[in-house]
């Protein structure tokens, strides 16, 4: 997640073609948002987070609407992997 930050937000060259690299340009606000979310469930697991992202670069959708699988594929394949997770 930070790897994305730093290459969208620094203009790097490396991976900036990178397929996962490209779907979050112009939401780096969803991206922030979903560090953010990510930050809550460490901190609930117990763990610091010492790496915060800049909010003034936040900028662009707030949602995230590019998926490289569909939700009922990601469903699908975690069923497949036979965890017993509630999806």
């Amino acid at each position: 997640m930070h790897a994305l930050w730093s290459i969208i937000t620094n203009s790097k060259k490396a991976y900036a073609h990178h397929p996962e690299t490209l779907r979050w340009r112009g939401k780096l606000k969803a991206l922030y948002l979903r560090h953010e979310a990510l930050v809550r469930e460490m901190t609930k697991r117990g763990y610091k987070h010492h790496t915060p992202l800049d909010p003034a670069l936040a900028t662009g959708k707030a949602v995230q609407d590019e998926f490289v699988n569909t939700y009922e594929e990601q469903v699908r394949i975690l069923k497949e992997r036979g965890y017993e997770c509630r999806v």
